[in-house]
């Protein structure tokens, strides 16, 4: 089990009921804003997670349609992130509603994937012969889109009771 060291030198463990570890830390400056906090770790995460499902994408594209290596490399990194944004972003480290974050976690990767797939449904239509290299641009600059709403719907719907972390 894990625990946090606030201030006065007490130690902590995550609440049973939600799982949430508590928070002892004061933070200056624009740091003091917990969405800014979240938005720094989701970056991180991010960052990690796009690389990775580019990765994937380049990797399947010689062999198979852009659309279904766009959609496998989506699914293969999405349970990493809803795991990493669950424990990293938003502070969550019990088992409590774990399996329901992931599940809506799924909703959250279908609209990426409509996003995502609606860009290179669309470079396609302009320009039939597309590289891989065009197509990785499309999907990066499209996964932007795909990102700020991914973070929205996890702040405010999926993990809402960790806003404040």
């Amino acid at each position: 089990m894990e625990t946090t060291t606030g201030n006065a030198g007490l130690s902590r463990s995550p609440s049973p009921t939600t799982g949430l570890r508590p928070v002892r830390r004061r933070h200056k400056g624009i740091l003091k804003y917990p969405v800014v906090r979240q938005l720094i770790r989701f970056t991180g995460v991010g960052v990690i997670c796009t690389a990775s499902s580019l990765a994937i994408y380049a990797l399947l594209r010689p062999w198979i349609d852009p659309q279904l290596a766009n959609a496998v490399a989506l699914i293969l990194t999405s349970l990493m992130n809803t795991a990493l944004n669950r424990r990293l972003t938003f502070k969550i480290t019990g088992s409590r509603k774990r399996t329901q974050d992931h599940l809506n976690g799924i909703i959250v990767i279908i609209i990426a994937l409509v996003i995502t797939g609606g860009s290179l449904g669309v470079l396609h239509l302009f320009r039939p012969d597309a590289t891989v290299g065009e197509e990785l641009w499309t999907t990066t600059l499209s996964g932007f889109v795909a990102t700020a709403v991914r973070f929205s719907l996890l702040r405010h719907w999926i993990f809402r009771r960790a806003r404040h972390v």
